[in-house]
């Protein structure tokens, strides 16, 4: 139970008070779980550092896909930032549950994969049965977004997934430990408030830098990313991205000894964040300029 949860009904034992607590424990058990992965500007993020490397012809089919769906060029929620096309779309697959619940309930085990048991090593049968994981879910997308013979509002829903699981596939506790589902049953105090380990990874340790999303834009365009650049990326090569990520959950010192984090945590471990998120972005491009020029 969350911090605020406990407090709620903790309240509820508190003479005079049962009603008005009850009904905003209620209200706070009927809000939506949070999301996923990254933040939503994490998503933007990795999104706009892949659009910034979009060839021509890809950037045309991503124009053509999206204008179908009534998303127009430049649309999107980074300030400053004209001519974009991926970042107004880097959310949908979180958003599923609310706006297509029974796709969003279908592709909630595509946004993860667990790793961390097993020495950060991806096998197929164990790791990801028929197919229900952000491994195996990017090679599909992928797949359907680059078959010219698919249905286009079919083509641009894959092209949707894709945009997000590359995010969510970079994101550490998406490939860390099952017995803690990513950190999420890890309870830490960061900040002098409750959170939990898969949340602090997710966006806070971004927010503790200080920078609106322009501003973390422009610091990740700055970062060096050790990326290949071949000359094709396909099939994707998202079993050895989560298997990357893997490596960076399990490090000794991701998780603290005890709920209170050390005072250097997020200036030890947020670099690697912002790592995580460059490198999103360039393997995002890549990949959607292989699957998209002829």
């Amino acid at each position: 139970m969350s911090d605020t949860l406990a407090d709620m009904a903790r309240i509820l034992f508190v003479p005079g008070t049962q009603a008005l607590a009850a009904l905003a424990l209620a209200t706070l058990v009927a809000l939506p779980a949070p999301a996923l992965a990254w933040s939503a500007m994490g998503h933007r993020l990795v999104a706009a550092l892949a659009d910034d490397e979009l060839t021509d012809a890809a950037r045309s089919q991503i124009k053509g896909l999206l204008a179908d769906t009534g998303q127009q060029e430049g649309e999107g929620p980074l300030q400053g930032e004209t001519g974009m096309l991926l970042p107004a779309i880097a959310t949908w697959a979180d958003e599923l549950r609310a706006n297509d619940p029974e796709l969003g309930r279908r592709s909630s085990p595509w946004h993860y994969v667990n790793l961390g048991e097993h020495a950060c090593l991806y096998e197929v049968a164990r790791d990801c049965p028929q197919g229900n994981c952000v491994v195996a879910a990017i090679t599909a997308q992928t797949a359907i977004l680059a078959d010219r013979t698919r249905d286009r509002a079919e083509r641009a829903q894959a092209l949707k997934f894709v945009v997000h699981f590359v995010g969510d596939v970079h994101q550490p506790m998406h490939a860390g430990y099952a017995h803690d589902k990513g950190g999420n049953t890890v309870q830490v105090r960061f900040n002098g408030q409750g959170t939990n380990l898969h949340s602090l990874w997710d966006g806070r340790l971004l927010e503790s830098a200080g920078l609106d999303e322009a501003g973390y834009l422009a610091h990740l365009r700055t970062l060096p990313v050790a990326v290949p650049l071949p000359a094709r990326a396909l099939p994707p090569t998202s079993a050895e991205w989560a298997q990357q990520a893997c490596t960076i959950a399990t490090q000794p010192g991701v998780y603290p000894n005890g709920a209170k984090l050390p005072a250097d945590y997020a200036d030890t471990w947020r670099p690697l964040a912002e790592e995580q998120l460059r490198r999103a972005g360039t393997q995002l491009a890549l990949l959607l300029n292989a699957a998209l020029t002829p």
